[in-house]
């Protein structure tokens, strides 16, 4: 390992010069294959750090697709039945725990997994390997490879893929420092503690949060930690479904992260399974398709484009039959990284079928909020904890 690194460019390709560098000690990574770039390394040392948490909190292995240094999905290994591989596109492969959680953190939403930043909580395995040597993705983190893994991965790209070994005992300081425009800024890291001691002081009618619920609220607010504020992260069955990220308002960052989360389900649907594609038609574009699909509705171009994918037009479904699909889902997990500041983001997630909810509380509307959740017979936690991220 070395204590700094020169980078081809900045956030953009005119800010040169460009380097990574440790004020004190060696750099806590290493590079395996390709050449990462700035974004690269924001993506990934912050994936690294929500995987981690993640493993550290549930005791399962991790994984995240990070897109522009926020969680496009992050899961832990939990098994998928037949229709969620299917959904995920990896029901032609054998999965191991750590492909089972990339297969779930990159399926949920696959269109903006394009491209991604993979971040791995144990040692890459062969399976996990062969799926993202088949994906369209960017670079990957890990604590280690396994040689068969490592070997398959440095052929993607033609030996360009980006692939980094992170030291897993490596604790940064207790206060990080930030730039901006000449003035540098101080603080102490975020090492908030998101276990299950956090969403103890649940204040609706309702009280039963089941271990799996649990376990949805840790991973929703571990993703909400890493995502850019203001944030919304929708999670279910061990994964997130939805996320909103970097928005000015909080009812818009849950009417993003439910629409997303909308998607995941709807992608389940008997009718997707249907679908006959055209020849020659690439994974990302079916991915695309399918996402198409249930758009309310389509510009002439994108009508055009979206009948050329397929062999056989699909019948398009109907608001009422993708409300009734919609209706079945329930208990997902929602967390925010600030608190409410009205109801109207209970009233939204109702509709995706959120059951449970951490926030932090301390809105003047807390009260509103509360009963709005007894409305729908929803638990609600008060973690006291604020989770922005910048």
């Amino acid at each position: 390992m070395t204590s700094s690194m020169l980078l081809r460019y900045g956030m953009n390709p005119h800010q040169k010069p460009a380097r990574v560098l440790m004020e004190e000690g060696e750099l806590p990574f290493e590079v395996l294959g390709g050449s990462p770039g700035y974004i690269n390394l924001l993506d990934a040392l912050n994936s690294w750090q929500l995987v981690r948490e993640l493993r550290a909190l549930l005791g399962l292995p991790a994984a995240a697709s990070f897109k522009h240094v926020s969680p496009a999905g992050a899961a832990v290994a939990v098994p998928l039945n037949e229709v969620e591989r299917k959904a995920c596109f990896v029901d032609d492969l054998e999965l191991s725990p750590l492909a089972s959680a990339y297969a779930r953190a990159r399926g949920a939403d696959r269109m903006s997994s394009f491209g991604d930043w993979v971040a791995l909580s144990d040692t890459c395995d062969l399976p996990t390997a062969r799926i993202l040597r088949r994906e369209v993705s960017d670079g990957v983190i890990a604590p280690d490879y396994d040689p068969d893994a490592l070997a398959l991965l440095r052929g993607k790209r033609e030996g360009s893929y980006r692939i980094l070994r992170i030291d897993p005992s490596y604790e940064p300081p207790p206060i990080e420092r930030r730039q901006v425009f000449g003035v540098t800024l101080e603080q102490q890291r975020n090492n908030a503690v998101l276990s299950a001691q956090a969403f103890e002081r649940i204040v609706t009618k309702n009280r039963t949060l089941s271990d799996e619920a649990l376990r949805d609220l840790i991973i929703a607010s571990v993703a909400c930690k890493y995502t850019q504020s203001n944030s919304v992260v929708l999670a279910h069955n061990g994964q997130v479904t939805g996320v909103g990220a970097g928005q000015q308002s909080r009812v818009h960052c849950t009417r993003l992260a439910a629409h997303k989360s909308d998607l995941w389900f709807l992608r389940q649907h008997p009718a997707v399974f249907e679908f006959r594609f055209a020849q020659g038609v690439s994974r990302a574009e079916r991915n695309n398709a399918i996402d198409v699909y249930f758009l309310e509705e389509l510009t002439p171009a994108e009508q055009v484009a979206w009948e050329q994918a397929f062999e056989v037009i699909p019948r398009r479904l109907s608001a009422a039959e993708k409300r009734a699909w919609l209706e079945r889902v329930d208990g997902v997990a929602l967390s925010s990284d600030a608190y409410f500041p009205f109801r109207d983001s209970i009233d939204r997630a109702s509709r995706s079928g959120v059951r449970y909810i951490a926030q932090p509380g301390g809105s003047v509307h807390d009260e509103s909020v509360i009963a709005a959740c007894d409305e729908y017979g929803m638990v609600m936690c008060f973690t006291g904890l604020r989770l922005f991220h910048h």
